[in-house]
């Protein structure tokens, strides 16, 4: 009896050593995302002027800053100079500024999409472009943090972008121009929140707002 309670007494101890850097680890608690309160509405997009040459130099970094803090987007524009070539011509406009990300999709597909202003979905800067740098036909094509153009068929690029907060398997139809390097867990909040009505596509409970978007 004696020798069985010294091996329990071992056990336990050993057991309690393995436990107790999970637990301490599992306590860590990740800061929450604080987001501001807004009284933004839909508004009808503004018409841009399309630019009528490439950039020489493309961005490297495009910053939204939102009511629930930045979201630092990597650029990739050897591959994708005519998307970025645009975006550049619409972010300076002030386009985006003050406007919803409008819609959210929560099941099989895992994005949140913004770049519309009146929140339709339809909404459009007035000139559109074609498609640049699609992904494969594969499984889990556009991988957490991409950032890709929206679009409702071949060269309708527009304003519209979105960012996958998981991996996501979609068409190969949608042009890759980024990828999420700061910022993503703002995706994941308003994720989390889910999407007005119970639904698994459509308005984000948790709104997020782009105050204005940068360039470097």
């Amino acid at each position: 009896m004696k020798r069985n309670s010294l091996i329990a007494t071992s056990l336990i101890s050993t057991l309690l050593t393995l436990i107790t850097p999970l637990s301490a680890h599992a306590d860590k608690k990740v800061a929450a995302v604080k987001c501001k309160p807004t009284k933004v509405t839909a508004f009808k997009p503004m018409l841009v002027s399309p630019p009528t040459a490439l950039l020489k130099r493309g961005p490297r970094q495009i910053t939204l800053t939102t009511n629930c803090g930045d979201i630092v987007i990597q650029t990739n524009y050897r591959l994708t100079r005519v998307t970025l070539t645009a975006l550049s011509t619409i972010i300076n406009s002030g386009y985006y500024n003050r406007s919803f990300c409008h819609r959210l999709t929560v099941e099989d597909i895992f994005i949140l999409q913004c770049g519309d202003p009146s929140m339709t979905g339809k909404g459009d800067p007035g000139f559109s472009y074609g498609d640049e740098n699609l992904p494969k036909a594969v499984e889990n094509n556009y991988p957490e943090g991409t950032v890709a153009m929206a679009n409702s068929g071949p060269g309708t690029n527009g304003s519209q972008f979105f960012i996958t907060y998981e991996d996501t398997t979609l068409g190969p139809n949608y042009t890759i121009w980024g990828r999420v390097t700061s910022g993503l867990e703002i995706v994941k909040y308003i994720a989390e929140g889910g999407v007005v009505g119970a639904k698994a596509d459509g308005r984000p409970i948790r709104p997020l707002v782009i105050e204005r978007i940068s360039i470097s």
